[in-house]
């Protein structure tokens, strides 16, 4: 066992307040900690390797969301990024090693592909995730059309982060390419997905006609 250990989990277990699980559990992350005080004790701890696959081994929520603080993408291999993300049991661990070391990882784009066609749709919802960033930035060698035929077939009956996934993407080739803007919106206003998402004030809808819509005036203005 790493010495620091059981230092970090006593000091996650003292973080641990009612009031903040509460509000997670409603967004199915069964943790109680405050991420800013949990960026606060992996800034303390730095980058540690060793601790971050102990902590990741409690299954712990709060700790595996620490785990993955002080963690470097350098420090898995493909096949590593492949298990944290498909052991990733909460909405949040999910998008963080999404976010902080798959996104980060020279492996990227190997496990986008790898996960697009992979038959647990949480996990495609990750692979289809990847994608709507290559839409959006790095699109040469994607075949938008192929993807939008995708979404048009498959979209309006996917789980719910799947879909959520393919409706980004969805947005994201509306948005960033012109030629297709029209198809885009065609097939977000036809299939509906989200359409009556509720979107707080000041915050743009993730319906997908609405969303382009928004980002190309804002683009444009």
């Amino acid at each position: 066992m790493h010495p620091e250990l059981s230092d970090v989990l006593t000091e996650l277990a003292a973080l641990e307040d009612p009031k903040v699980r509460a509000v997670n559990e409603r967004h199915g992350d069964d943790h109680g900690v405050n991420l800013t005080k949990l960026r606060a004790v992996a800034k303390r701890l730095k980058a540690q390797p060793e601790l971050a696959r102990e902590l990741w081994a409690t299954g712990d929520t709060a700790a595996r969301l620490l785990a993955i603080l002080v963690s470097r993408p350098r420090d898995y291999s493909v096949d590593e990024l492949d298990g944290l993300l498909r052991e990733s049991r909460t909405p949040k661990v999910h998008g963080w090693v999404l976010a902080n070391l798959v996104k980060k990882s020279k492996h990227a784009e190997e496990l986008r592909l790898r996960w697009m066609a992979d038959d647990d749709p949480v996990v495609a919802s990750a692979g289809w995730h990847l994608t709507s960033v290559r839409a959006a930035k790095d699109a040469d060698g994607l075949d938008l059309d192929a993807l939008l035929e995708t979404i048009d077939a498959e979209m309006g009956d996917a789980p719910e982060r799947l879909q959520w996934s393919m409706n980004e993407t969805l947005a994201q080739i509306g948005i960033a390419h012109p030629e297709l803007r029209g198809r885009a919106i065609e097939i977000g206003e036809r299939l509906e997905v989200l359409k009556d998402y509720p979107t707080p004030p000041n915050c743009t809808s993730p319906y997908a006609p609405i969303w382009i819509a928004e980002m190309v005036r804002r683009s444009e203005g």
